[in-house]
Protein backbone atom coordinates (compact mmCIF):
# COMPACT_ATOMS: atom_id res chain seq x y z
CA UNK A 1 0.00 0.00 0.00
CA UNK A 2 2.56 2.36 0.91
CA UNK A 3 5.14 1.10 -1.63
CA UNK A 4 5.52 4.14 -3.98
CA UNK A 5 4.17 6.76 -1.44
CA UNK A 6 5.61 10.37 -1.97
CA UNK A 7 4.71 13.63 -0.29
CA UNK A 8 3.50 14.40 -3.25
CA UNK A 9 0.43 12.22 -2.70
CA UNK A 10 -0.67 14.69 -0.13
CA UNK A 11 -3.27 16.51 -1.59
CA UNK A 12 -4.60 18.71 1.86
CA UNK A 13 -3.31 19.09 5.23
CA UNK A 14 -5.77 19.80 8.28
CA UNK A 15 -6.43 19.83 12.17
CA UNK A 16 -9.25 17.52 13.72
CA UNK A 17 -12.19 18.93 15.12
CA UNK A 18 -12.45 17.66 18.90
CA UNK A 19 -15.88 15.80 18.08
CA UNK A 20 -14.44 14.11 15.51
CA UNK A 21 -11.17 12.84 17.48
CA UNK A 22 -13.90 11.20 20.20
CA UNK A 23 -15.64 9.55 17.24
CA UNK A 24 -11.72 8.38 16.34
CA UNK A 25 -11.40 7.57 20.46
CA UNK A 26 -14.34 5.32 19.66
CA UNK A 27 -13.70 3.80 16.75
CA UNK A 28 -9.90 2.65 17.63
CA UNK A 29 -11.69 1.36 21.12
CA UNK A 30 -14.45 -0.71 18.73
CA UNK A 31 -11.52 -1.87 16.37
CA UNK A 32 -9.09 -2.54 19.04
CA UNK A 33 -10.77 -2.87 22.54
CA UNK A 34 -7.40 -3.58 24.07
CA UNK A 35 -6.42 0.50 23.49
CA UNK A 36 -9.35 1.13 25.68
CA UNK A 37 -6.87 1.39 28.73
CA UNK A 38 -4.56 3.56 27.12
CA UNK A 39 -6.47 5.76 24.83
CA UNK A 40 -6.07 8.92 26.46
CA UNK A 41 -2.33 7.97 26.98
CA UNK A 42 -2.52 7.91 22.79
CA UNK A 43 -4.49 10.56 21.89
CA UNK A 44 -4.44 12.79 24.76
CA UNK A 45 -6.85 15.32 25.94
CA UNK A 46 -5.25 18.18 25.15
CA UNK A 47 -3.42 16.97 21.73
CA UNK A 48 -4.24 17.91 18.34
CA UNK A 49 -4.80 15.37 15.50
CA UNK A 50 -3.63 16.13 11.95
CA UNK A 51 -5.67 15.10 8.90
CA UNK A 52 -3.31 14.11 5.85
CA UNK A 53 -5.77 13.25 3.02
CA UNK A 54 -3.64 11.49 0.32
CA UNK A 55 -3.69 9.72 -2.41
CA UNK A 56 -6.33 6.63 -3.07
CA UNK A 57 -8.62 7.74 -0.39
CA UNK A 58 -6.29 6.79 2.36
CA UNK A 59 -6.12 9.56 5.33
CA UNK A 60 -3.33 9.65 7.48
CA UNK A 61 -3.63 10.89 11.46
CA UNK A 62 -0.71 12.73 13.49
CA UNK A 63 -0.13 13.44 17.08
CA UNK A 64 2.97 15.55 17.40
CA UNK A 65 4.26 15.20 13.68
CA UNK A 66 4.20 11.28 14.53
CA UNK A 67 1.57 9.27 11.96
CA UNK A 68 -0.57 7.05 14.19
CA UNK A 69 -2.90 5.48 12.61
CA UNK A 70 -4.17 5.91 8.94
CA UNK A 71 -7.37 4.46 7.46
CA UNK A 72 -8.29 2.98 4.27
CA UNK A 73 -12.04 3.15 3.47
CA UNK A 74 -13.65 2.28 6.53
CA UNK A 75 -10.96 0.80 8.60
CA UNK A 76 -8.37 2.43 11.03
CA UNK A 77 -4.91 1.34 10.78
CA UNK A 78 -1.97 1.21 13.24
CA UNK A 79 1.34 2.94 11.90
CA UNK A 80 4.48 0.39 12.94
CA UNK A 81 5.56 3.14 15.21
CA UNK A 82 2.42 3.23 16.88
CA UNK A 83 2.47 -0.41 17.04
CA UNK A 84 5.76 -0.44 19.01
CA UNK A 85 4.40 1.56 21.85
CA UNK A 86 1.38 -0.73 22.83
CA UNK A 87 2.46 -4.17 20.84
CA UNK A 88 -0.27 -6.49 23.23
CA UNK A 89 -3.16 -4.19 21.61
CA UNK A 90 -3.07 -5.67 18.87
CA UNK A 91 -3.90 -9.35 16.59
CA UNK A 92 -0.25 -10.52 16.21
CA UNK A 93 0.83 -13.31 13.98
CA UNK A 94 4.65 -14.66 13.76
CA UNK A 95 6.55 -15.54 10.69
CA UNK A 96 9.79 -17.89 10.45
CA UNK A 97 13.09 -16.43 9.72
CA UNK A 98 13.54 -17.46 6.13
CA UNK A 99 10.38 -15.15 5.91
CA UNK A 100 11.49 -11.79 6.78
CA UNK A 101 14.06 -10.85 4.23
CA UNK A 102 10.96 -11.15 1.78
CA UNK A 103 8.19 -9.01 4.12
CA UNK A 104 10.95 -6.43 4.76
CA UNK A 105 10.74 -6.57 0.64
CA UNK A 106 6.93 -5.82 0.95
CA UNK A 107 6.02 -9.06 -0.24
CA UNK A 108 2.78 -10.66 0.57
CA UNK A 109 3.50 -13.64 3.12
CA UNK A 110 2.61 -17.20 2.16
CA UNK A 111 1.27 -19.59 4.20
CA UNK A 112 3.95 -22.49 4.66
CA UNK A 113 5.94 -19.01 6.02
CA UNK A 114 3.09 -18.97 8.67
CA UNK A 115 2.92 -22.06 9.49
CA UNK A 116 6.52 -23.98 9.69
CA UNK A 117 8.75 -24.71 12.64
CA UNK A 118 9.23 -20.93 14.03
CA UNK A 119 6.09 -19.27 12.82
CA UNK A 120 3.12 -18.65 15.45
CA UNK A 121 -0.52 -18.70 14.65
CA UNK A 122 -3.09 -18.20 17.49
CA UNK A 123 -4.66 -21.16 18.56
CA UNK A 124 -8.78 -21.94 16.96
CA UNK A 125 -11.31 -19.94 16.67
CA UNK A 126 -8.10 -17.52 15.82
CA UNK A 127 -8.37 -14.66 13.29
CA UNK A 128 -11.17 -14.05 10.41
CA UNK A 129 -10.36 -13.21 7.23
CA UNK A 130 -9.75 -9.47 6.39
CA UNK A 131 -8.61 -9.11 9.88
CA UNK A 132 -5.62 -6.39 10.20
CA UNK A 133 -2.47 -8.69 12.04
CA UNK A 134 0.80 -7.10 13.49
CA UNK A 135 3.76 -9.24 11.76
CA UNK A 136 6.37 -10.18 13.85
CA UNK A 137 9.70 -12.34 12.98
CA UNK A 138 11.22 -15.91 15.13
CA UNK A 139 13.75 -14.53 17.72
CA UNK A 140 12.82 -11.03 16.87
CA UNK A 141 11.46 -8.33 19.28
CA UNK A 142 9.79 -5.74 17.43
CA UNK A 143 6.94 -5.86 15.25
CA UNK A 144 7.95 -5.92 11.48
CA UNK A 145 5.22 -5.14 9.49
CA UNK A 146 1.21 -5.05 8.99
CA UNK A 147 -1.23 -6.96 7.10
CA UNK A 148 -4.77 -8.45 6.35
CA UNK A 149 -5.50 -11.67 6.36
CA UNK A 150 -6.60 -12.83 2.20
CA UNK A 151 -8.15 -16.38 4.64
CA UNK A 152 -8.54 -16.93 8.28
CA UNK A 153 -5.94 -18.33 10.16
CA UNK A 154 -7.97 -21.80 10.63
CA UNK A 155 -7.75 -22.01 6.92
CA UNK A 156 -3.87 -20.64 6.38
CA UNK A 157 -3.02 -24.10 8.59
CA UNK A 158 -5.50 -26.39 6.45
CA UNK A 159 -4.71 -25.08 2.87
CA UNK A 160 -0.92 -24.12 3.80
CA UNK A 161 -0.13 -22.59 -0.03
CA UNK A 162 -0.65 -19.75 -1.68
CA UNK A 163 -0.54 -16.08 -0.11
CA UNK A 164 -2.16 -15.71 3.85
CA UNK A 165 -1.50 -11.98 4.43
CA UNK A 166 -1.69 -9.30 2.15
CA UNK A 167 0.87 -6.88 3.29
CA UNK A 168 0.36 -3.14 4.08
CA UNK A 169 3.22 -1.44 5.38
CA UNK A 170 6.71 -2.37 7.10
CA UNK A 171 9.94 -1.20 8.28
CA UNK A 172 11.70 0.49 5.75
CA UNK A 173 9.02 1.80 3.52
CA UNK A 174 7.82 4.81 2.88
CA UNK A 175 5.55 5.87 5.63
CA UNK A 176 8.20 4.12 7.95
CA UNK A 177 10.34 7.03 7.50
CA UNK A 178 7.62 9.94 6.48
CA UNK A 179 7.87 12.79 9.15
CA UNK A 180 5.69 15.47 8.90
CA UNK A 181 8.34 18.25 9.13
Amino acid sequence: MFRKFTREDIHTRSNVKSSIQRNLKAKLIAQYPKLEEVIDEIIPKKAQIELYKCEGKIHLYLVNGEVLFFQNFDELIPSLRFVHKFPEAFPTVQVDRGAIKFVLAGSNIMCPGLTSPGAKLPEAPGYEKDTIVVVNAENKGAAMAIGKLIMSTEEIKEVNKGPGVEMIHHLGDPLWTFSAD
